[in-house]
């Protein structure tokens, strides 16, 4: 049986919220929280806040997160002066990767250059495999300086985690930003969920025959988030995982409520092709409001040595 790890951060306005947090499911409907609901794995490095965290099983073995640089708790007052634009603007140019060999035992904190230093903030990141290529595409969400820092999706390309190459635009609207990407395969479509800033404001959902583009929209996916409770623009970083029966289950952040109202909802697709997700919370339950994160598909053993795992006494909650 299939089982499930979702890694993601928290809504505080403390510093303990911007880390990583670690919560396991054994079907991915029903979740618990690992390590008491603590973090598994503090940042330390630059802002030392980490947020919207990604996690791949790689070819090597090996597991990896990669997370947004980027500390709301330290900086977003006495830094960027409660503005987004300027963390858009003047937001670490770099993202943040731990390594691990069973989910358990981590490296210290990495910093990828994925972006120039100066050239606006790399947040949210994604990563899915490119299959003919052999090499694994790292998205995220970056400002372009050819379009009057419009936010793009850009990516890289990685074959060993250890050397990446440049960075080009994966996706850009030409009527508004985006950012939040999160990118799946099924056959031969590769389907792209973005949050756009305008023309909509909310999620749209594209796909593509090639993993880099270009992209179609599937209007199909608007018609659920136009019905959505506070309206489509109150909700954000799209996460979206296949579940053992081959159906998906998407999440979306909902925002739109100060403090512990925040958090992921569950949309579920019996047929991603056709573009339509439902929303679907009687069929899913959460220990607290999960923040942007992703889910990772893990085997029973690595199910059971998590939950057993003392995170704290490895030092990591230190």
């Amino acid at each position: 049986m299939q089982h499930f790890l979702f890694v993601h951060f928290k809504e505080r306005r403390t510093p303990d919220g911007e880390q990583i947090y670690f919560a396991v499911s054994p079907d991915g409907f029903k979740w618990e929280a690992i390590n008491d609901g603590q973090p598994v794995l503090w940042a330390v490095l630059n802002e030392k806040g980490v947020r919207d965290a990604t996690i791949v099983r790689a070819d090597n073995g090996r597991f990896y997160i990669i997370a947004t640089d980027l500390s709301l708790a330290y900086n977003m007052r006495r830094v960027y002066n409660n503005d987004w634009h300027r963390v858009q603007r003047e937001g670490s140019s770099s993202l943040m990767m731990w390594e691990s060999e069973d989910l358990l035992h981590w490296s210290e904190e990495k910093e990828l250059k994925v972006r120039p230093a100066g050239s606006g903030c790399a947040w949210a990141p994604d990563i899915i495999r490119d299959k003919e290529a052999g090499e694994w595409v790292l998205h995220w969400s970056s400002p372009d300086p050819d379009r009057d820092m419009r936010m793009c999706i850009w990516y890289t390309r990685t074959k060993d985690f250890e050397s990446f190459s440049e960075a080009k635009i994966l996706y850009e609207k030409e009527d508004s930003g985006v950012i939040d990407s999160c990118m799946v395969q099924e056959g031969e479509y590769f389907y792209l969920f973005v949050k756009s800033d305008r023309n909509p404001c909310g999620v749209i959902l594209l796909r593509s025959k090639c993993i880099t583009g270009p992209f179609e929209r599937m209007y199909a996916f608007d018609d659920e988030m136009n019905i959505l409770e506070g309206g489509p623009a109150k909700y954000e970083a799209p996460t979206c995982t296949r579940l053992p029966d081959g159906s998906y289950n998407l999440m979306l952040d909902y925002f739109g409520v100060a403090g512990k109202g925040q958090g992921y909802v569950p949309f579920h697709s019996d047929d991603i092709s056709k573009g339509v997700f439902k929303r679907s919370d009687a069929s899913f339950s959460y220990p607290y409001g999960f923040k942007h994160g992703t889910m990772l598909a893990i085997t029973e053993a690595e199910y059971e040595a998590i939950k057993n795992f003392d995170f704290d006494a490895e030092s990591y909650n230190r």
